[in-house]
């Protein structure tokens, strides 16, 4: 004959090793997330200005204008500095 395999309870007090049932308390804490509302909103304005800079930079005018080779580039490292911030920004407690 096969035998059946029950699956525990995990519901079910366990036995100890001396036979004795333990009762065990569960505790919950509140979620705590590693980044806060804020971070959030910094990081998708830092894709806007990465973005933003990629359109600038891109384009069917002069390939040598000041725009492009100057301001464009540095409104990419704005976005990219703004998403370094909103990464390393300790979230506010929410008291």
């Amino acid at each position: 004959m096969a035998q059946k395999y029950i699956k525990p309870n995990p519901a079910a007090p366990r036995p100890s090793i001396l036979g004795e049932t333990k009762t065990t308390a569960t505790v919950t804490t509140p979620v705590s997330f590693v980044f806060g509302k804020a971070n959030y909103q910094l990081l998708a304005a830092s894709i806007v200005i990465v973005a933003l800079g990629f359109v600038i930079m891109s384009g069917n005018t002069d390939i040598y204008s000041n725009t492009k080779i100057v301001i464009a580039p540095l409104v990419v490292l704005a976005g990219f500095g703004l998403a370094f911030y909103a990464i390393l920004k300790k979230p506010a407690p929410n008291a």
